[in-house]
């Protein structure tokens, strides 16, 4: 074997044996203690493989009509987000957190309304009642549970935003927006428009 080789297989082990340990991270050890934060699936090893066999790239045609100011696909099932630019020039693939549960998630067609460069964070008032010991305001910062950027959609409430605990990316962990690791979060924010189509499914 070459070097090249060997580095590259190298690499390649080590990436899948962080990969491995990261995804297999017991669900209790994930639960943050931060405002924004509910507690997350215990069927983790289920839904680990599930989203890993899932993880694919996916064509846009299904799904859209057309990409008028691009389009973003979210597969709930998956826990990833499909972003297509509108002359196709870009497609990105980017694993997510999803909401806690089916009661929590909502599906079907929006859009982007609102470009938020520094997001802040106030409990809506279900989350409220479900969790009276949170604050009522977070600022922006680096332990805002919205993360550096946001994403508004057409729906009160739901955003795709970044968040400050990476453990919750692939897990089912939210309150029913979809989140993102921050360096994607902005990837994707300085790509879309507002009018974005977005699509749950």
């Amino acid at each position: 074997m070459t070097q090249k080789r060997i580095a590259r297989a190298v690499n390649r082990r080590s990436f899948l044996a962080g990969a491995a340990a990261v995804l297999g991270t017991p669900a209790i050890a994930q639960q943050s203690q931060m405002p924004g934060s509910v507690e997350m699936e215990s069927d983790i090893d289920e839904g680990v493989r599930r989203n890993i066999s899932s993880f694919r790239s996916l064509d846009w045609r299904p799904y859209f009509s057309d990409l008028s100011r691009g389009a973003i696909l979210v597969d709930i099932t998956s826990r990833a987000l499909h972003y297509w630019s509108e002359d196709e020039s870009v497609y990105r693939l980017y694993p997510s957190s999803v909401p806690l549960s089916e009661e929590l998630t909502r599906r079907g067609r929006t859009s982007v309304t609102f470009k938020d460069p520094s997001p802040d964070w106030r409990p809506t008032p279900s989350m409220k009642e479900r969790n009276p010991e949170w604050p009522d305001y977070v600022p922006p910062g680096p332990d805002n549970p919205m993360g550096t950027r946001a994403l508004h959609l057409s729906w009160t409430y739901y955003r795709i935003h970044g968040t400050h605990d990476t453990r919750k990316i692939g897990r089912r962990s939210s309150n029913g927006c979809i989140g993102l690791y921050n360096e994607h979060i902005e990837e994707l924010y300085d790509m879309a428009e507002i009018g974005t189509q977005v699509l749950l499914i």
